[in-house]
Protein backbone atom coordinates (compact mmCIF):
# COMPACT_ATOMS: atom_id res chain seq x y z
CA UNK A 1 0.00 0.00 0.00
CA UNK A 2 1.05 3.89 -0.40
CA UNK A 3 1.79 6.22 2.36
CA UNK A 4 1.92 9.25 1.65
CA UNK A 5 4.10 11.90 3.60
CA UNK A 6 0.71 13.82 4.14
CA UNK A 7 -2.79 13.06 3.51
CA UNK A 8 -4.91 16.50 3.73
CA UNK A 9 -7.20 14.76 1.65
CA UNK A 10 -7.99 12.43 4.70
CA UNK A 11 -8.68 15.11 6.93
CA UNK A 12 -10.52 17.14 4.73
CA UNK A 13 -13.16 13.90 4.67
CA UNK A 14 -13.34 13.82 8.37
CA UNK A 15 -14.91 17.30 8.68
CA UNK A 16 -15.96 18.05 5.31
CA UNK A 17 -19.60 18.59 6.20
CA UNK A 18 -19.29 20.98 8.81
CA UNK A 19 -16.07 22.62 6.45
CA UNK A 20 -18.24 23.15 3.52
CA UNK A 21 -20.87 24.54 5.36
CA UNK A 22 -18.78 27.21 6.97
CA UNK A 23 -17.01 28.48 3.76
CA UNK A 24 -20.51 28.52 2.17
CA UNK A 25 -21.27 30.99 4.98
CA UNK A 26 -18.45 33.71 4.73
CA UNK A 27 -19.48 33.34 0.30
CA UNK A 28 -22.32 34.41 1.56
CA UNK A 29 -21.72 36.82 4.05
CA UNK A 30 -18.65 38.32 1.63
CA UNK A 31 -16.57 38.33 4.75
CA UNK A 32 -13.56 38.48 2.53
CA UNK A 33 -10.89 40.13 3.62
CA UNK A 34 -10.85 40.03 7.42
CA UNK A 35 -14.09 40.84 9.54
CA UNK A 36 -15.95 38.57 11.85
CA UNK A 37 -14.91 35.43 11.20
CA UNK A 38 -10.85 36.46 11.65
CA UNK A 39 -12.16 38.08 14.91
CA UNK A 40 -13.42 34.74 15.97
CA UNK A 41 -10.58 32.75 15.23
CA UNK A 42 -8.06 35.29 17.30
CA UNK A 43 -9.83 35.15 20.16
CA UNK A 44 -10.06 31.24 20.07
CA UNK A 45 -5.91 30.91 18.74
CA UNK A 46 -5.15 33.23 21.23
CA UNK A 47 -7.07 31.03 23.80
CA UNK A 48 -5.05 27.98 23.02
CA UNK A 49 -1.82 29.91 23.54
CA UNK A 50 -2.89 31.29 26.60
CA UNK A 51 -2.20 34.74 25.65
CA UNK A 52 -4.12 37.92 25.33
CA UNK A 53 -4.25 38.54 22.13
CA UNK A 54 -3.64 37.33 18.28
CA UNK A 55 -3.03 38.84 15.23
CA UNK A 56 -3.90 36.84 12.13
CA UNK A 57 -1.72 37.97 8.96
CA UNK A 58 -1.08 36.16 5.69
CA UNK A 59 1.54 33.59 6.28
CA UNK A 60 3.76 32.75 8.95
CA UNK A 61 6.74 34.51 7.42
CA UNK A 62 4.75 38.28 7.69
CA UNK A 63 3.91 37.11 11.20
CA UNK A 64 7.83 37.32 12.36
CA UNK A 65 8.52 40.30 9.70
CA UNK A 66 5.29 42.14 11.73
CA UNK A 67 6.39 40.97 14.92
CA UNK A 68 10.43 42.64 14.09
CA UNK A 69 8.21 45.62 12.74
CA UNK A 70 6.51 46.19 15.99
CA UNK A 71 9.62 45.46 18.20
CA UNK A 72 11.49 48.33 15.84
CA UNK A 73 14.10 45.96 14.66
CA UNK A 74 16.60 48.58 12.49
CA UNK A 75 19.21 48.22 9.48
CA UNK A 76 22.63 47.39 11.52
CA UNK A 77 20.95 45.56 14.37
CA UNK A 78 21.82 41.86 15.29
CA UNK A 79 19.13 39.38 15.37
CA UNK A 80 20.38 36.07 16.68
CA UNK A 81 18.23 32.80 15.29
CA UNK A 82 19.56 29.21 14.77
CA UNK A 83 20.87 27.83 11.67
CA UNK A 84 18.83 24.79 11.78
CA UNK A 85 15.59 26.21 10.38
CA UNK A 86 13.65 27.04 7.27
CA UNK A 87 14.81 29.85 5.89
CA UNK A 88 11.56 32.07 6.82
CA UNK A 89 12.86 32.25 10.36
CA UNK A 90 15.46 34.84 8.55
CA UNK A 91 14.04 37.08 5.61
CA UNK A 92 12.29 39.12 8.13
CA UNK A 93 15.19 39.85 9.48
CA UNK A 94 16.80 41.17 6.33
CA UNK A 95 13.59 42.28 4.98
CA UNK A 96 14.99 45.17 8.33
CA UNK A 97 18.27 45.74 6.89
CA UNK A 98 19.39 43.63 10.12
CA UNK A 99 22.04 40.89 10.36
CA UNK A 100 20.79 37.93 11.21
CA UNK A 101 23.10 35.63 13.10
CA UNK A 102 23.30 32.22 13.71
CA UNK A 103 24.09 30.01 15.87
CA UNK A 104 24.22 25.66 16.35
CA UNK A 105 21.70 23.41 18.01
CA UNK A 106 21.85 21.12 20.94
CA UNK A 107 22.79 17.60 19.42
CA UNK A 108 19.87 16.33 21.36
CA UNK A 109 17.19 18.30 20.91
CA UNK A 110 18.37 20.02 17.32
CA UNK A 111 17.32 23.34 18.21
CA UNK A 112 19.22 26.51 20.11
CA UNK A 113 22.23 25.53 21.97
CA UNK A 114 21.63 28.14 24.60
CA UNK A 115 25.56 27.98 25.20
CA UNK A 116 26.19 28.62 22.08
CA UNK A 117 23.61 31.82 22.16
CA UNK A 118 25.54 33.35 24.71
CA UNK A 119 28.78 33.74 22.92
CA UNK A 120 26.97 35.01 19.85
CA UNK A 121 25.60 38.38 22.31
CA UNK A 122 27.05 41.25 20.79
CA UNK A 123 26.39 45.47 21.89
CA UNK A 124 24.47 45.17 18.25
CA UNK A 125 22.21 42.00 19.44
CA UNK A 126 18.37 43.06 19.64
CA UNK A 127 15.88 40.07 19.36
CA UNK A 128 16.49 36.41 19.51
CA UNK A 129 14.69 34.20 17.75
CA UNK A 130 14.46 30.52 18.95
CA UNK A 131 12.72 28.02 16.70
CA UNK A 132 10.81 25.28 17.59
CA UNK A 133 11.12 22.51 15.56
CA UNK A 134 8.99 19.77 14.51
CA UNK A 135 6.41 20.30 17.25
CA UNK A 136 9.20 20.51 20.14
CA UNK A 137 9.87 24.12 21.97
CA UNK A 138 13.53 25.05 22.33
CA UNK A 139 15.10 25.23 25.77
CA UNK A 140 13.35 28.41 26.82
CA UNK A 141 14.25 28.84 30.30
CA UNK A 142 17.91 28.82 29.69
CA UNK A 143 17.26 31.28 26.50
CA UNK A 144 14.94 33.59 28.65
CA UNK A 145 17.64 33.40 31.12
CA UNK A 146 20.53 34.61 28.67
CA UNK A 147 17.96 36.84 27.07
CA UNK A 148 16.64 38.51 30.50
CA UNK A 149 20.31 39.25 32.02
CA UNK A 150 21.48 40.60 28.84
CA UNK A 151 18.14 43.04 28.25
CA UNK A 152 17.24 41.29 24.91
CA UNK A 153 13.46 40.26 23.88
CA UNK A 154 12.73 37.00 22.82
CA UNK A 155 10.83 36.20 19.71
CA UNK A 156 9.20 32.53 18.96
CA UNK A 157 9.21 31.10 16.06
CA UNK A 158 6.33 28.60 16.84
CA UNK A 159 5.47 27.63 13.21
CA UNK A 160 5.61 24.41 14.07
CA UNK A 161 4.44 24.44 17.71
CA UNK A 162 0.98 24.68 17.33
CA UNK A 163 -0.37 23.25 20.80
CA UNK A 164 3.36 22.40 22.14
CA UNK A 165 4.05 22.82 25.51
CA UNK A 166 7.41 23.88 27.80
CA UNK A 167 6.87 23.55 31.35
CA UNK A 168 3.23 23.65 31.46
CA UNK A 169 3.15 26.61 29.40
CA UNK A 170 1.98 27.10 25.55
CA UNK A 171 4.30 27.69 22.77
CA UNK A 172 3.77 31.72 21.84
CA UNK A 173 3.62 32.26 25.25
CA UNK A 174 6.95 32.11 26.77
CA UNK A 175 8.95 35.48 24.75
CA UNK A 176 7.04 38.89 24.22
CA UNK A 177 5.67 37.10 21.23
CA UNK A 178 4.96 33.83 19.22
CA UNK A 179 4.56 33.25 15.49
CA UNK A 180 2.84 30.58 14.02
CA UNK A 181 2.30 29.90 10.24
CA UNK A 182 -1.07 28.16 9.10
CA UNK A 183 0.54 26.70 6.13
CA UNK A 184 -1.58 23.77 4.30
CA UNK A 185 1.00 21.10 5.84
CA UNK A 186 1.03 22.36 9.56
CA UNK A 187 -0.81 20.43 12.41
CA UNK A 188 -3.21 23.42 12.58
CA UNK A 189 -3.35 24.50 8.28
CA UNK A 190 -5.34 26.93 6.19
CA UNK A 191 -6.60 26.31 2.76
CA UNK A 192 -3.95 28.44 1.83
CA UNK A 193 -1.75 30.85 3.24
CA UNK A 194 -1.83 32.00 6.87
CA UNK A 195 -0.22 33.08 9.74
CA UNK A 196 -0.53 34.81 13.49
CA UNK A 197 1.27 36.63 16.42
CA UNK A 198 0.44 35.83 19.11
CA UNK A 199 1.15 38.37 22.85
CA UNK A 200 0.28 39.89 26.30
CA UNK A 201 1.40 42.93 25.26
CA UNK A 202 -1.27 45.60 24.61
CA UNK A 203 1.06 47.81 22.83
CA UNK A 204 2.45 44.75 20.17
CA UNK A 205 -0.80 43.64 19.54
CA UNK A 206 -2.24 47.41 18.47
CA UNK A 207 0.36 48.03 16.73
CA UNK A 208 0.66 44.86 14.50
CA UNK A 209 -3.00 45.63 13.89
CA UNK A 210 -2.41 48.79 12.54
CA UNK A 211 0.70 47.08 10.21
CA UNK A 212 -0.66 45.02 8.95
CA UNK A 213 -3.51 46.86 7.26
CA UNK A 214 -1.51 50.03 5.39
CA UNK A 215 -0.99 51.41 8.82
CA UNK A 216 -4.54 52.23 9.80
CA UNK A 217 -6.88 51.91 12.28
CA UNK A 218 -9.94 53.82 10.84
CA UNK A 219 -10.67 53.04 7.55
CA UNK A 220 -8.43 55.35 5.12
CA UNK A 221 -6.64 57.18 8.42
CA UNK A 222 -3.10 56.12 8.33
CA UNK A 223 -0.93 56.82 10.74
CA UNK A 224 2.16 55.26 9.27
CA UNK A 225 3.52 53.58 6.44
CA UNK A 226 1.88 49.79 6.63
CA UNK A 227 1.77 46.46 4.81
CA UNK A 228 -1.32 44.38 3.22
CA UNK A 229 -0.79 41.47 5.65
CA UNK A 230 -4.48 40.84 6.52
CA UNK A 231 -5.63 37.09 6.63
CA UNK A 232 -8.28 36.28 4.43
CA UNK A 233 -11.93 35.47 5.52
CA UNK A 234 -12.13 31.94 4.36
CA UNK A 235 -8.58 31.18 6.09
CA UNK A 236 -9.99 32.66 9.27
CA UNK A 237 -13.18 30.39 8.91
CA UNK A 238 -11.54 27.59 8.02
CA UNK A 239 -8.49 27.61 10.84
CA UNK A 240 -11.78 28.29 13.30
CA UNK A 241 -13.18 24.87 12.41
CA UNK A 242 -9.71 23.47 12.21
CA UNK A 243 -9.27 24.57 15.80
CA UNK A 244 -11.74 22.85 17.29
CA UNK A 245 -9.70 19.00 16.61
CA UNK A 246 -6.39 20.39 17.46
CA UNK A 247 -5.99 18.70 20.51
CA UNK A 248 -7.66 15.72 19.34
CA UNK A 249 -5.18 15.23 15.97
CA UNK A 250 -2.06 16.36 17.69
CA UNK A 251 -3.23 12.89 20.56
CA UNK A 252 -3.13 10.94 17.62
CA UNK A 253 0.29 12.13 16.32
CA UNK A 254 1.44 11.89 19.91
CA UNK A 255 0.51 7.88 19.91
CA UNK A 256 2.18 7.49 15.95
CA UNK A 257 5.13 8.89 17.59
CA UNK A 258 5.22 6.29 20.11
CA UNK A 259 4.44 3.20 18.06
CA UNK A 260 7.42 4.70 15.48
CA UNK A 261 9.87 4.56 18.90
CA UNK A 262 8.83 1.24 19.95
CA UNK A 263 9.16 -0.38 16.65
CA UNK A 264 12.51 1.52 15.30
CA UNK A 265 13.96 1.30 19.12
CA UNK A 266 16.77 -1.71 18.46
CA UNK A 267 17.58 -0.37 14.82
CA UNK A 268 20.86 1.73 14.25
CA UNK A 269 18.73 5.02 13.83
CA UNK A 270 18.82 8.31 15.85
CA UNK A 271 15.29 8.52 16.99
CA UNK A 272 14.21 12.11 17.91
CA UNK A 273 14.04 12.88 21.61
CA UNK A 274 10.92 11.87 23.33
CA UNK A 275 8.82 13.82 25.48
CA UNK A 276 10.04 15.37 29.25
CA UNK A 277 9.55 18.66 29.76
CA UNK A 278 8.87 19.89 26.19
CA UNK A 279 5.26 18.27 24.80
CA UNK A 280 6.04 17.53 21.38
CA UNK A 281 2.53 18.24 19.04
CA UNK A 282 5.10 15.79 16.76
CA UNK A 283 4.45 18.06 13.78
CA UNK A 284 7.28 16.43 12.03
CA UNK A 285 9.08 12.87 13.07
CA UNK A 286 12.51 13.26 11.88
CA UNK A 287 14.82 10.12 12.39
CA UNK A 288 18.58 10.04 11.93
CA UNK A 289 20.26 7.48 9.95
CA UNK A 290 23.57 6.72 7.82
CA UNK A 291 23.38 6.74 4.22
CA UNK A 292 20.30 8.90 4.67
CA UNK A 293 19.59 9.45 -0.05
CA UNK A 294 19.99 5.58 -0.04
CA UNK A 295 17.32 5.31 2.21
CA UNK A 296 15.09 7.60 0.80
CA UNK A 297 15.28 6.01 -2.68
CA UNK A 298 14.60 2.61 -1.11
CA UNK A 299 11.34 3.70 0.39
CA UNK A 300 10.08 5.67 -2.92
CA UNK A 301 10.17 2.25 -4.58
CA UNK A 302 8.22 0.89 -2.26
CA UNK A 303 5.65 3.57 -2.54
CA UNK A 304 7.09 5.31 0.71
CA UNK A 305 7.00 8.49 0.84
CA UNK A 306 9.28 10.52 3.35
CA UNK A 307 11.12 14.39 3.44
CA UNK A 308 13.76 16.31 4.49
CA UNK A 309 13.38 19.25 6.85
CA UNK A 310 16.52 20.65 6.02
CA UNK A 311 18.83 19.30 3.44
CA UNK A 312 20.74 23.05 3.41
CA UNK A 313 21.44 24.90 6.78
CA UNK A 314 20.68 28.72 6.26
CA UNK A 315 24.74 29.73 6.37
CA UNK A 316 25.28 27.27 3.32
CA UNK A 317 21.97 28.88 1.44
CA UNK A 318 23.66 31.11 -1.72
CA UNK A 319 20.58 33.74 -0.53
CA UNK A 320 22.86 34.52 2.84
CA UNK A 321 26.23 33.24 1.19
CA UNK A 322 27.13 37.14 1.93
CA UNK A 323 27.03 36.63 5.51
CA UNK A 324 30.51 34.87 5.28
CA UNK A 325 29.41 31.63 6.92
CA UNK A 326 31.40 28.99 5.06
CA UNK A 327 31.34 24.86 5.76
CA UNK A 328 32.20 23.82 8.92
CA UNK A 329 31.42 26.76 11.14
CA UNK A 330 27.63 24.95 12.37
CA UNK A 331 29.07 21.34 12.79
CA UNK A 332 26.18 19.66 14.49
CA UNK A 333 23.61 21.54 12.22
CA UNK A 334 25.38 20.15 9.07
CA UNK A 335 26.06 16.61 10.59
CA UNK A 336 21.92 16.58 11.28
CA UNK A 337 21.26 18.11 7.16
CA UNK A 338 23.08 15.27 6.45
CA UNK A 339 21.31 12.09 8.20
CA UNK A 340 17.74 13.56 8.73
CA UNK A 341 14.73 11.54 7.10
CA UNK A 342 11.22 12.62 8.32
CA UNK A 343 8.75 9.56 8.11
CA UNK A 344 5.27 9.87 7.39
CA UNK A 345 3.22 12.05 10.11
CA UNK A 346 -0.26 12.84 10.51
CA UNK A 347 -3.24 12.39 12.59
CA UNK A 348 -4.99 9.70 10.08
CA UNK A 349 -1.84 7.64 9.62
CA UNK A 350 -2.85 4.08 10.06
CA UNK A 351 -0.94 1.38 12.03
CA UNK A 352 -0.36 -0.71 8.73
CA UNK A 353 1.00 2.07 7.35
CA UNK A 354 3.28 2.71 10.37
CA UNK A 355 4.32 -0.85 10.43
CA UNK A 356 5.10 -1.02 6.72
CA UNK A 357 7.04 2.27 7.06
CA UNK A 358 9.53 0.45 9.89
CA UNK A 359 9.37 -2.49 8.55
CA UNK A 360 10.66 -1.06 5.17
CA UNK A 361 13.52 0.91 7.80
CA UNK A 362 14.73 -2.31 8.95
CA UNK A 363 15.03 -4.27 5.61
CA UNK A 364 17.50 -1.37 4.82
CA UNK A 365 19.52 -0.44 7.75
CA UNK A 366 19.42 -4.36 7.77
CA UNK A 367 21.04 -5.26 4.62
Amino acid sequence: MSVPFLDLRAQYQTIKQEMDRTVQAVINDCAFALGKYVVEFEKNFAALCTTKHCVAVNSGTSALHLAMLALEIKPGDEVITVANTFIATCEPISYQGAKPVLVDINEQTYTMDPAKLKKAISNKTKLIVPVHLYGRTAEMDDILKIAGDAGIPVLEDAAQAHGSVYRGRKAGSLGVAGCFSFYPGKNLGAYGEGGAVVTDSDALAARMRRLRDHGSDKKYYHDEVGYNYRLEGIQGAVLNVKLRYLGEWNTARRAHAARYRELLKDLPVKLPPADDHCRSIWHLFVLGVEKRDELLAYLKERDIHCGIHYPVPVHLQKAYAHLGYTRGDFPLTEKWAERIISLPMFAELTGDQIEQVTAAIGEFVGS
